[in-house]
């Protein structure tokens, strides 16, 4: 069975003809995309499979601006609302699309001078500092690399001597984390080769590398837990899929502000621990500890943060060296996801939480999940 494309009501025309062609190469249902990719070959079989996962992604970033009143990115949760945006400029970046520049500018407008982006929580700050840097790089904007800074300043003030340094989760402080010193080290480490002649944002970095090395949040199977119970490691909180993401990602940015190799090598034992961990990845598809039935509103985003960093580690190191677990590559990883969320996990151009299927329900955070991987596919030559 075959779905029609629902353009956005405001500002359809914005879906360039050229993406309009291809959505057409996208329609037909689950079993599809799998058999496709099983059987092409050569340069023309090539060319049309790139057309059709550029159409793949096309589909669900426009599914997901839907989502969106007055398309400021602010219908959901802060953090999320943050990761729907970086998703979309992710999109326009990987295609060469501008369908979605006003949607970025009014958001910025939207919050700029008022709250700037500030909450109560590091976290939900750190995803927005990463989302304005996204921006500045898909731009030149100034204004955006600005505001990515002002908001890591504000995370400054959540590190404190507790637990011997790191920031904590909320400004509420009561809990120190994972995903919030990942975060903060992610961004001191992207601040920094964006700002000629830095030296603080990269003291910052070190420091926070320094402290979270630290911590045995990352544990002996290379693992990341979820946080600190009175400054020791709290061995039984879940390993959820964008804590081993973030750092991956935070380790990869360390890595190229260093120029040394550690801060790789620890980023590859990470993926590498999950590609191999049969509960985290059930036949090589990615799984949150919580599926398929007890997870909240938050988690069905995260399995697409680790795809989109694990991407960023891919690019960096090239494909699987000899050892790796089952032989495989990041690349092939990453695309055996990709084809298992479009065939198995879809329902018309919106997508659920477990990317084995079968298709449960859609949210923003299940829809910006599944756009994170089907990112990893795109290119800006259109299957050319």
């Amino acid at each position: 069975m075959c779905f029609p494309f629902r353009r956005r009501p405001r500002g359809a025309a914005r879906i360039g003809g050229l993406i309009t062609l291809v959505l057409a190469l996208a329609a037909c249902g689950p079993g599809y995309r799998a058999a496709s990719g099983a059987a092409a070959t050569g340069p023309g079989s090539a060319r049309a499979e790139q057309m059709q996962d550029n159409a793949e992604a096309a589909r669900a970033v426009a599914a997901l601006q839907r989502r969106y009143r007055a398309s400021t990115y602010v219908a959901t949760r802060s953090w999320q609302s943050a990761n729907a945006l970086g998703a979309t400029i992710d999109y326009m970046r990987a295609s060469s699309s501008q369908d979605f520049l006003a949607d970025l500018r009014e958001t910025y407008r939207a919050h700029h001078g008022r709250d700037n982006f500030l909450n109560g929580y590091y976290d939900d700050e750190g995803w927005w500092a990463l989302t304005w840097i996204n921006a500045y790089d898909l731009t030149g904007h100034p204004d955006y690399l600005s505001q990515a800074g002002d908001i890591f300043a504000d995370m400054t003030g959540g590190w404190d001597g507790t637990c011997g340094g790191g920031i904590w989760w909320s400004k509420a402080r009561h809990y120190k984390n994972a995903i919030a010193n990942e975060l903060f080290l992610r961004v001191a480490a992207e601040l920094h080769e964006r700002t000629p002649g830095d030296t603080a944002f990269a003291a910052w970095a070190e420091r926070e590398w320094g402290w979270f090395a630290g911590t045995g949040m990352l544990t002996g199977s290379h693992l990341v837990i979820d946080g600190l119970a009175g400054c020791k490691p709290d061995m039984g909180s879940p390993t959820w899929t964008y804590n081993q993401g973030m750092l991956i990602g935070a380790l990869v940015s360390l890595a190229r502000m260093t120029g040394q190799g550690p801060p790789l090598a620890t980023a590859e034992r990470i993926a590498d621990a999950v590609m191999a961990n049969p509960a985290l990845s059930p036949r090589g598809i990615l799984r949150e500890p919580c599926e398929p039935a007890s997870c909240g509103v938050d988690e069905p985003l995260f399995k697409g943060i680790f795809m989109k960093n694990l991407k960023l580690l891919a690019d960096l190191v090239g494909q699987a060296r000899a050892g790796r677990p089952g032989g495989t590559s990041y690349r092939a990883y990453i695309r055996h996801n990709a084809i298992a969320v479009w065939s198995y996990d879809r329902h018309g151009d919106e997508f659920g939480l477990s990317w084995s299927g079968p298709f449960d329900s859609a949210s923003t955070a299940r829809q910006t999940s599944a756009l994170d991987v089907l990112n990893t596919q795109v290119s800006a030559g259109r299957g050319g």
